[in-house]
């Protein structure tokens, strides 16, 4: 994404607006309002951008014909070596909100960064009402911390951590039943939510 919204493509532009004691400069993703810190000598690797960004506006039926390649991209994803990275976006090494937001954007979708704010930004759903595609959250009475990709018959895709997990990109099942790592998430479900929009920042303009 651009370093200045709004359209500049010159990057005169771009240093004339940063102090000349500045190490890093403040960023913030037009796709999901992240915000992160850029080191100046970083700069270099970047391209300007030559057209206005503008957030993918998609109906909700258009998301749900796109889940199968969300669903596909985390299963592959799965399927690579990989461990679990706190802060991970990019493969093959995610956190659990990472992977989710990677997997919808293979399809097109964009979701908030973390776990708390992709709950947020889906439709509450029951449990019966949930579908291959949504998202299963787990945490506090207080606030999610954890998030997974449903994919049907109780099972669900997610990246968890080595003390309360597997290290890695797994499927546990939503269950009493099952192993400790599935029983250990289970206690800790909030609930499902189903993505109906591609995120629109609210900073793009």
């Amino acid at each position: 994404p651009p370093l200045v919204k709004g359209g500049r493509d010159d990057r005169d532009d771009i240093d004339s607006l940063i102090p000349s004691d500045t190490t890093a400069v403040m960023v913030r993703l037009c796709e999901d309002d992240y915000p992160g810190w850029l080191d100046l000598r970083d700069v270099e690797l970047l391209d300007a951008a030559e057209t206005v960004y503008y957030p993918l506006v998609l109906s909700e039926a258009q998301i749900r014909d796109k889940l199968p390649i969300a669903i596909t991209f985390a299963r592959d994803a799965m399927n690579q070596s990989n461990y679990y990275l706190w802060g991970g976006t990019v493969g093959p090494n995610y956190d659990c909100s990472g992977l989710m937001q990677a997997a919808f954007v293979a399809a097109g979708i964009w979701l908030p960064r973390d776990a708390y704010q992709q709950e947020s930004f889906t439709k509450p759903i029951s449990f019966s009402a949930a579908e291959p595609g949504d998202l299963v959250f787990f945490g506090t009475a207080e606030k999610a911390t954890h998030v997974g990709l449903y994919l049907g018959d109780n099972r669900y895709l997610h990246s968890s951590g080595k003390a309360q997990g597997r290290n890695g990109i797994g499927i546990d099942v939503l269950s009493e039943d099952g192993d400790e790592v599935s029983q250990c998430y289970y206690r800790q479900l909030r609930g499902y939510g189903k993505v109906v929009a591609s995120y629109q920042s609210r900073n793009w303009a």
